[in-house]
């Protein structure tokens, strides 16, 4: 797969990542030479940017399109806004897109995608990056290390961040003050976090639920196992990146890079796993929190702000979310993860990747620098819908309005806790993914589940990373 214009059969060979481009597998041997790009008017010459539906409105589509015409008229643009229910689905449909044919140039990727894209489908951005190091510089001098640092793959950069999330707890300040409790500490622990769920426990009615997660990557067991120490899939760092850290960063913020994340072995079956699972079962035994649902959390939002939840993981994009819900900056906050061996938290980031199917290289080049600057990112992220990468973009001004008053927890979850790092998203990540929630589901389903659940997990892990995708 060194080729630059990969095959559609190569590409139909990643339906293990995504049925979409699994059931082309039959079209496409039938009509080797005859594609979607073959239909007249389909192809008009522009510079074809696919993103995540949900990722801008239509007001911020039509921002970027335009301000990017003014500084380069000469190259014609086109937004695809791709409907999909999460990064996963998303991912599945853009490769359906190129299997077809119709690839688009640039594709917007979260941490999920990142390795995938990269080992397969995206260009190193490291000869434009040394080129363009001069224009790059402030960019650079605005976003912290470890959000480039997981857009870069075996000693390369395929993507420049232009947001991210961090996994930080909210909590809802109403329930809080009626169970008589404090504001936690940045500091707090997890007993701490526990004997909080307790108290609003106590002081609540029925159809509360004192802590809600969603079973995910994102946001789901992650932060627990990150803060016990530990992942399901051991984590190394590729050797490579010293150019870049070398002339973009001071000798402190570089120390400890490499280039880009490692996940490998399979570790689900630790003694330090099975002690996150443990604690989660017992607060479900407890009626501390619910058994994790399946989904992105959308549903999450109303049960919320109508003060049914007391705690949940979030990161910026829900300041924006809870907002528009109607809540008040003043009936909810935002603090660290709480601690355990470990402070370190878990984040996911996204920029946009250029398809090494291209023909547009150099434009789409330019458009990625074009997304990165600070005017064009005040412009779409006006709505509080994520964290900017850019650091200068999250100060009080922005938050004045959504809240939360420790707005500053979100940006310095990376400049506080050094060990905050992405979550696990090898080249494998789809199967990684629906693993690790189909036996988080049956692991606290019922008591005495998690260690045979462990074991499954492990196993089916094990087949998973050993898999070509």
């Amino acid at each position: 797969m060194t080729d630059p214009l990969l095959s559609r059969r190569a590409l139909v060979r990643y339906g293990a990542y995504g049925a979409g481009a699994a059931a082309l597998g039959g079209v496409a041997a039938g009509w080797d030479r005859l594609t979607a790009a073959d239909i007249p008017g389909r192809d008009d010459g522009s510079l074809v940017i696919a993103t995540l539906g949900s990722a801008h409105d239509a007001k911020a589509q039509r921002a970027l399109r335009e301000g990017f015409r003014e500084v380069h008229p000469d190259i014609k643009l086109r937004i695809n806004a791709v409907q999909a229910y999460d990064w996963s689905d998303f991912f599945s449909k853009i490769l359906t897109q190129i299997a077809a044919g119709t690839a688009p140039d640039v594709v917007y990727v979260a941490t999920e995608g990142v390795q995938l894209f990269a080992q397969r489908l995206g260009v190193p951005f490291d000869k434009w990056v040394k080129r363009d190091a001069a224009e790059l510089r402030e960019y650079f001098d605005d976003v912290h290390p470890s959000l480039v640092e997981s857009m870069m793959y075996e000693g390369s950069l395929y993507q420049l961040p232009v947001e991210f999330n961090a996994a930080d707890m909210y909590l809802n300040t109403r329930r809080i003050r009626d169970a008589g409790a404090d504001f936690p500490d940045a500091d707090w622990t997890r007993d701490e976090f526990t004997a909080l769920l307790r108290a609003m426990k106590r002081t609540s009615g029925d159809g509360f639920t004192p802590y809600f997660w969603s079973n995910r990557l994102w946001g789901g067991v992650v932060p627990w196992l990150f803060a016990n120490g530990t992942n399901v899939l051991a984590e190394s760092k590729a050797p490579g990146g010293d150019w870049l850290w070398r002339t973009f960063y001071p000798e402190a913020e570089r120390h400890g890079r490499g280039g880009g994340y490692r996940w490998t072995t399979p570790v689900a079956d630790s003694d330090r796993v099975a002690e996150v699972y443990d604690y989660l079962a017992s607060l479900v035994k407890d009626g501390l929190c619910t058994r994790p649902e399946g989904g992105d959390g959308r549903n999450l939002v109303g049960a919320f702000s109508s003060g049914r939840v007391g705690a949940t993981p979030a990161g910026g994009f829900w300041a924006g979310g809870l907002h528009l819900a109607g809540m008040k900056p003043t009936d909810y906050d935002v603090q660290y993860f709480p601690r355990w061996r470990t402070r370190r938290h878990q984040f996911g980031a996204a920029g946009y990747a250029v398809l090494r199917t291209s023909k547009k290289q150099e434009e789409a080049w330019e458009f990625v620098k074009y997304a990165i600057r600070k005017d064009t990112l005040t412009k779409l992220f006006v709505a509080n819908q994520t964290t900017p990468a850019r650091r200068s973009m999250v100060d009080e001004a922005r938050y004045r309005k959504t809240g939360p008053a420790h707005w500053k927890t979100f940006y310095d979850t990376l400049d506080t806790i050094a060990s905050t790092g992405p979550i696990p998203a090898p080249p494998q990540v789809n199967e990684v993914e629906q693993l690790l929630i189909k036996h988080t589901g049956s692991a606290l389903a019922s008591p005495g589940a998690v260690r045979p659940a462990l074991r499954r997990l492990q196993g089916d892990l094990e087949k998973a990373m050993e898999r070509e995708i």
